[in-house]
């Protein structure tokens, strides 16, 4: 009988998270501040984070323990299972094995409450009352809710106005864990209205989201910002995924020779390919493939260097392949994926050749998802389908090649929130986007005069 779930015990669990930057072959440029452009001090990061979580992002210690008041909330969904996805394999036809980690099974339909709970559990610790955040798709803005509602904390999310209009039940989720949320750019923040002001139809970004976030955050003391990816210590908490499947891996007599992930600011990728890549530079052969829109391809297409991590130019310089800070995207269905930068992690490994880049366009993600759902049964999320694309691309290139190989994706999320996009692919309705060069180099002018890599 063939064996379809590889599930941990909740004692198998992992105690502590692993931190890549302890293993990277190379130096990470310094983050920047805004304003004098100088290396950042804690002291600098202290309006807007946490002190624990401050240490954790310069953190090069290569373990970090997972606190036990995490690990209790964590039981309600981890471990995840690892799913051998055999109907995904008849359906395509393939030779090649492929497995899925179905971060789907939490609360909030995805992978984010692995950081949310986190960081909701050391600002609490340290005595803060509120927390602001921006959300793409919403994923992000639920799962802080969702970790806000555990530890008594409030909760305000502005989240990108394309998609609170067209995901009205990612709202209602929010508001059903006891948290506010505001469609941005709203008339909440001096940024919103300035922007609103020369463009009231502005369907919004994420950067302009996390910017009205920061703005809120630094005019209270008693209120923290709360990052969804990008930063070094949301692609550390987020590796619980990758450790979880390594060992799933191992019941299963297997190992991957392809890891896959979709990519908007990079957390999930991070969460399941890290752990494999810290393999990897110990000489184990392995492909990292980080897959990203077509209409936003900030690793594809974006240019390495220091950018901020907003529109507002309120955050922090970080080195990273950038779109510019004043690139809006298309109105494309995966939300979570609309972000201009990638994480400085994520970049650098791009950059050093140890993960390959790769972007689709919406109508050929929404194919593969379908093909998914209708063999798997699971329906999932438009940022989940882009690495579903490069898992069946993988197979089938494979297959002409004669061979056979183990391929591995993160499920990152179900698209239960998110059938609008699917009412509009079979409909025929739903368009890919082309993305401007001329807007990209526009945007890229735009920093120009920062400092240089």
């Amino acid at each position: 009988m063939d064996q379809h779930k590889f599930i941990l015990s909740e004692s198998e669990m992992p105690k502590a998270w692993y931190n890549i930057a302890a293993d990277l072959p190379f130096e990470m440029p310094p983050v920047l501040h805004p304003g004098t452009q100088q290396p950042i001090t804690p002291d600098d990061l202290a309006p807007l984070f946490p002190m624990a979580i401050i240490e954790q992002e310069v953190s090069t210690e290569r373990f970090i323990p997972i606190p036990e008041a995490v690990q209790e909330i964590y039981r309600i969904w981890r471990p995840s299972p690892l799913v051998r996805a055999y109907r995904l394999e008849k359906a395509i036809g393939t030779r090649s094995k492929i497995y899925f980690k179905n971060e789907s099974v939490s609360p909030a339909g995805s992978h984010k409450p692995n950081t949310a709970v986190a960081q909701a559990y050391y600002n609490a610790k340290e005595g803060v009352k509120k927390l602001t955040t921006e959300t793409g798709a919403g994923q992000w803005g639920s799962a802080l809710a969702l970790a806000c509602n555990f530890f008594g904390l409030e909760c305000l999310v502005f989240m990108v106005r394309v998609s609170f209009d067209g995901k009205p039940y990612r709202k209602s989720m929010i508001e059903s864990w006891g948290a506010r949320i505001f469609a941005s750019p709203s008339k909440e923040t001096a940024c919103g209205r300035e922007i609103l002001a020369r463009d009231p139809e502005c369907s919004g970004s994420l950067g302009i989201a996390i910017s009205e976030a920061v703005e809120v955050a630094v005019a209270d003391e008693k209120t923290k910002y709360s990052l969804g990816s990008v930063l070094n210590h949301v692609m550390l908490h987020q590796t619980v995924i990758g450790e979880e499947a390594q060992q799933q891996m191992k019941l299963a007599g297997d190992y991957p020779d392809i890891v896959i992930g979709c990519v908007g600011g990079g957390s999930n990728f991070a969460g399941i390919s890290f752990p494999f890549i810290k393999d990897k530079f110990a000489g184990k052969k392995l492909q990292a493939i980080a897959v990203e829109p077509t209409a936003c391809p900030s690793l594809t297409k974006g240019l390495y260097a220091y950018d901020y991590g907003d529109t507002g130019k309120l955050t922090p310089l970080v080195a990273m392949y950038t779109l510019g800070h004043n690139f809006i995207p298309s109105r494309i269905h995966a939300g979570g994926l609309r972000y201009h930068g990638a994480s400085p992690l994520v970049s650098r490994l791009v950059k050093e050749g140890f993960i390959e880049a790769r972007s689709y366009q919406q109508t050929e993600v929404f194919q593969a998802a379908v093909t998914f759902a209708r063999s798997e049964g699971i329906i999932p999320a438009p940022e989940t389908a882009h690495a579903i694309r490069a898992t069946i691309d993988e197979a089938k290139k494979a297959d002409e090649e004669g061979v056979s190989k183990t391929i591995l994706f993160n499920f990152s999320g179900h698209g239960h929130f998110d059938m609008s996009a699917y009412d509009a692919y079979f409909s025929k309705r739903l368009e890919d986007n082309h993305f401007s060069d001329t807007a990209l180099q526009k945007n890229l002018a735009e920093i120009a005069d920062l400092p240089k890599v």
